[in-house]
């Protein structure tokens, strides 16, 4: 279809948002971003852009700018919680050169494609705090000063708690996952190297790698348990509270926990993958649409991947409404796919009966000095996946 002119509204400046905003622009859309916040701004903490996401971010012109900003991963180390024992090693270095795998800081990623937003001509509109999205031939997002912006298509990039969501799906509760996380960053005293460690213990485990050129360790954290928690990334927690969880934890979490004086702690719960993304020119992308647990690390690298599809698709259709339906039928089953494989994924890294725990960290060590290549080959579905290659 000739999107040349076409007035878009995008509901949300995080990274799928701005993202969307970029891929429609380039295709001559006429793009205006909706943002709730007084600026664009992510606190944040750490993400894990693999090569699939890192192939958008390369279509876009954005993968240098990318590269000055993060931290370029080598590996992926699976470590025994007591002491710090290696059990196994997934080594980047096997992916062909052009397949590279980056940590960044979640501001640094939004800080750029807001540049990038900014140069090329987009509108951004702040303090748009969207209550409701109506469907229909010229679809309405109405704000809650009562202001409205009208749009040909209007896309829904507004999170887990998305209006665009509830406008072609009603709610749905999410299901409690009875795990919950906390996360923080400090500073890299420790010399951490460029790869993600994985402690597992039983019942939890601990993330760690490192952002801004090594300045910084990001640590995620999670911990399985029946007390409930909210969901939200942005809820302080008493770093006291981390320390205690993971006080019989080894090897460098005790000194990266010590250095903790702000974390954030959410719920995390399982929601459904919406039946519908589209309908009457609204649709919705990444966590609106899918939202993923943080177990394969690729929440982020979907929605990128969302925004690439939708712009592709809606330009070889005739009409939006077939161009819509295109991206939902080439995004559903993947999404589907990598929403069930991180829910599944949690309980690898939280084995709590001793021999179980020894029997399968022995396989793990065993797969990985026999055939190494074969613990990264398991990803080859994901992170081999290049939307941006028709």
């Amino acid at each position: 279809m000739e999107m040349m002119g076409l007035k878009t509204g995008v509901i949300g400046a995080g990274i799928g948002g701005l993202t969307a905003a970029l891929c429609l622009q380039r295709r001559g859309a006429l793009v205006t971003v909706l943002e709730q916040a007084e600026d664009i701004t992510e606190v944040g903490a750490g993400l894990q852009i693999s090569p699939n996401g890192v192939a958008v971010l390369r279509a876009l012109g954005l993968e240098t700018a990318l590269a000055q900003k993060a931290v370029r991963a080598r590996a992926v180390e699976l470590r025994d919680y007591a002491v710090g024992r290696l059990v196994t090693r997934v080594d980047l270095g096997h992916l062909p050169e052009e397949m590279r795998y980056y940590f960044v800081h979640r501001a640094d990623l939004i800080d750029l494609l807001a540049e990038a937003v900014r140069r090329t001509g987009i509108r951004v509109r702040l303090l748009q705090k969207v209550e409701d999205v109506l469907p229909g031939e010229k679809p309405v997002a109405r704000m809650a000063n009562g202001a409205e912006f009208g749009a040909k298509l209007l896309l829904g990039a507004d999170g887990l708690h998305s209006r665009a969501r509830a406008a072609l799906n009603g709610t749905v509760a999410p299901f409690f996952t009875r795990q919950v996380a906390w996360r923080a960053t400090v500073p890299n005293t420790s010399g951490h190297p460029d790869v993600a460690q994985v402690h597992m213990g039983p019942h939890r485990h601990v993330v760690t790698y490192p952002l801004r050129g090594g300045a910084l360790v990001n640590i995620v954290a999670v911990q399985e348990r029946a007390a409930w928690a909210e969901e939200g990334w942005h809820i302080a927690d008493d770093p006291a509270n981390l320390r205690a969880v993971f006080a019989d934890f080894g090897g460098i979490v005790p000194d990266l926990l010590k250095q903790v004086d702000t974390v954030r702690r959410w719920g995390l719960f399982r929601h459904p993958v919406a039946p519908v993304w589209h309908k009457a020119n609204v649709a919705i992308l990444g966590d609106a649409a899918h939202p993923t647990l943080p177990f394969m690390a690729q929440g982020a690298v979907m929605a990128m991947e969302d925004a690439w599809v939708l712009g592709d698709a809606l330009a070889e259709a005739p009409d939006t409404e077939s161009g819509l339906s295109g991206y939902q039928a080439r995004r559903e089953e993947r999404v589907k796919r990598v929403v069930a494989a991180a829910s599944k994924n949690a309980w690898k890294y939280h084995l709590s009966v001793p021999p179980v725990r020894a029997l399968a960290h022995l396989g793990l060590r065993i797969g990985g000095a026999v055939a190494p290549k074969r613990m990264l080959s398991q990803f080859d579905w994901i992170y081999r996946h290049d939307v941006t290659a028709g």
